[in-house]
């Protein structure tokens, strides 16, 4: 998995706490991190691209969130910067080594690519679960200054 997918859930994150209808550049989005702008944006635009944050253009433009957090899951960023396809791919080596071959689909019959299926579909099914809210809560419960202080260092940048 990609970096990111990291700094795009942490930009996300950022976003819950914008007041209403307030819009953040991706340049001040990555100077929070010390992130390439370049890069971000590019994270931001495939976010953008999913219906997960909205870009307004113009000087007080920049990204929010195009969706409420209760509806934004972990597996929505995921598949927008990292794609629908599953992580393991089965390449079927197994017909390459000695035994019958003819009619078989490994990637049914081995124990490897089940085994690996199996995992894909719990880290999904766990991804799915947990929303862009969930994890905002747990940061407010543990840090409840982040909020604020995000917000007050997104505002002394703008000075």
């Amino acid at each position: 998995m990609s970096e990111g997918v990291e700094w795009a859930i942490h930009s996300c994150l950022n976003l819950t706490w914008l007041e209403p209808g307030e819009a953040m550049p991706a340049a001040r989005m990555a100077a929070f991190y010390a992130l390439p702008a370049a890069y971000l944006n590019k994270q931001l635009q495939a976010l953008a691209r999913a219906g997960i944050v909205a870009s307004t253009p113009g000087p007080r433009g920049g990204f929010r969130l195009a969706r409420s957090p209760e509806d934004i899951t972990l597996l929505d960023i995921v598949t927008a910067i990292e794609g629908p396809d599953e992580a393991f791919r089965c390449e079927e080596i197994l017909r390459q080594g000695p035994g019958e071959h003819e009619g078989i689909d490994y990637r049914r019959r081995c124990f490897v690519s089940q085994a690996m299926r199996r995992a894909e579909t719990a880290w999904r099914k766990e991804l799915a679960a947990q929303t862009l809210a969930d994890i905002r809560e747990t940061v407010e419960r543990h840090r409840p200054a982040t909020p604020g202080e995000t917000r007050a260092w997104f505002a002394n940048l703008r000075t």
